[in-house]
């Protein structure tokens, strides 16, 4: 079975840590690199740390939102980096 959405964590020059959601995660971790996005483009190069996948985007990008809040960022740092 494929899963077609994927929540990614990845680690920047700077040692700071960006979350996103995508479908295709080897496009998007070459935008990353290539400086096409705004947050990391200051900040390359990234390396992927984590990706998780889901059937559903509604799934997908609630986990993503949860990374991105306060217990989420802990539970990110204390399992998935």
């Amino acid at each position: 079975m494929i899963l077609p959405y994927c929540v990614y964590v990845v680690l920047c020059a700077g040692g700071s840590y960006y979350t996103g959601f995508t479908r295709n995660l080897e496009h998007r971790i070459a935008a990353h690199n290539r400086g096409h996005v705004p947050y990391t483009k200051n900040k390359l190069p990234v390396t992927l740390v984590h990706c998780s996948f889901f059937r559903s985007s509604k799934k997908a990008y609630d986990f993503e939102r949860y990374l991105k809040s306060g217990s989420g960022k802990a539970f990110m740092n204390k399992r998935l980096v």
